[in-house]
């Protein structure tokens, strides 16, 4: 599969998980993609290894999305390495419960800094490279913004902020030919996932029960819907939130 032949996407947080799936589909489909981390470059260079050996374009660039700084050296190196841009998904995040007692400023900004502000940082300087033909902008959400959770009132507040932002741009660069998309994932199985005991146990099976398709989502699940709208299957599809939940409603 070739849909995105010659195009250069950037794919935020694709170190592991949701990230490195979009990261190695978008290249399986053609695009030479940079993947960027934070802090895990041994996982990161996993990614791109898998992605090179399997006949496709990577590379891997450290930044922390959350600074204004190390956003504007990401899109530099994409620069010098690709000369252009045409995808970019915002899949860096982070995610924290507490019930409202607990709730902190420190709680609050350390998931708004990354969640909605440093997913606006980075389209800032994505779109000084997308070019004339324009391109897709791909903002990985979650379902606790349309469906917020008990204990996840700052989580679910970043989440709805990002589909509220995605339509807001939509309007705004779609004059530019730039469309601007969110993917609601419900439950996946993650390392992150795996790391806070959610992987097995009562919620699991709860979330399983609740799911019409009876499971929770694999990578790969949301990784073919981010695929679907950088490509241009797409290309009449903008300012949508595409929940990806296996059914559940709530």
């Amino acid at each position: 599969m070739s849909k995105l032949k010659g195009q250069v996407a950037v794919v935020t947080g694709a170190s592991k998980g949701i990230g490195a799936s979009i990261a190695e589909h978008l290249a399986a489909a053609g695009a030479a993609v940079v993947v960027n981390y934070s802090s895990s470059k041994t996982g990161a260079e996993s990614v791109v290894k898998k992605i090179v050996d399997a006949g496709g374009k990577a590379i891997a660039v450290q930044a922390d999305v959350s600074k204004q700084a190390d956003v504007t050296r990401l899109f530099a190196e994409t620069k010098a390495a690709y000369g252009k841009l045409d995808i970019l998904v915002n899949n860096a995040g982070i995610y924290e419960f507490a019930p409202i007692e607990a709730v902190t400023p420190e709680h609050f900004h350390k998931q708004f800094d990354l969640n909605v502000i440093g997913l606006l940082l980075t389209t800032q300087e994505a779109i000084k490279l997308i070019g004339p033909g324009g391109g897709s902008i791909i903002n990985i959400s979650s379902v606790v913004g349309p469906m917020p959770a008990a204990t996840g009132s700052v989580y679910s507040a970043t989440k709805a902020a990002v589909d509220a932002i995605t339509v807001s741009l939509s309007i705004e660069l779609g004059p530019r030919k730039i469309r601007v998309n969110s993917l609601n994932p419900g439950m996946v199985e993650t390392e992150g996932l795996h790391s806070v005991g959610f992987a097995v146990g009562d919620f699991r099976n709860m979330t399983e029960s609740k799911t019409p398709l009876g499971r929770i989502a694999q990578p790969d699940d949301i990784a073919t819907a981010a695929v679907f709208f950088a490509g241009p299957d797409a290309g009449w599809v903008t300012g949508q939130t595409l929940i990806l939940a296996g059914g559940m409603r709530q």
